[in-house]
């Protein structure tokens, strides 16, 4: 189970909607070991494609090394769907690299309702899980 505070989902929803039609994706850092969601980081999609996202390597490099910096690790990695449900693509499950992070998936094909829902992937094999956001919880940064 994901717990997810009322305002990172927030955070996350928002950034999905503001670089709609694109894909959004970025990361939400927690103390390592803690598998607790807590610093919202959104990132740029390289590919700036409604159908595809791929971290700018640059950016993916400066923010593992502030995570590594602070003690943190990314607990949750999100992205957006556009004209799709929130599941994991074969792309998505295939680039799947952390396999202690939380796959956080966000649908906007609706405009007026957001679809999110989380997933571990691990070795090609995706879990849905449950995810429970209590509403209060830390501030985005």
């Amino acid at each position: 189970m994901l717990t997810l505070p009322g305002a990172l989902r927030a955070a996350v929803i928002a950034h999905a909607r503001a670089d709609h039609p694109d894909e959004a994706c970025g990361v939400i850092a927690g103390p390592a070991g803690s598998d607790r969601p807590e610093r919202f980081i959104p990132m740029t999609n390289a590919e700036r494609s409604p159908t595809f996202y791929r971290f700018d390597s640059m950016e993916q490099l400066r923010v593992w090394r502030e995570m590594d910096e602070r003690d943190e690790e990314p607990v949750v990695i999100y992205h957006s769907h556009t004209a799709t449900e929130a599941y994991p693509s074969r792309t998505d499950i295939a680039y799947a690299s952390e396999p202690g992070a939380h796959y956080v998936l966000v649908s906007t094909r609706d405009p007026d309702q957001a679809e999110v829902r989380s997933f571990r992937i691990v070795d090609g094999t995706v879990t849905e899980e449950e995810v429970c956001v209590p509403e209060d919880g830390p501030v985005p940064e």
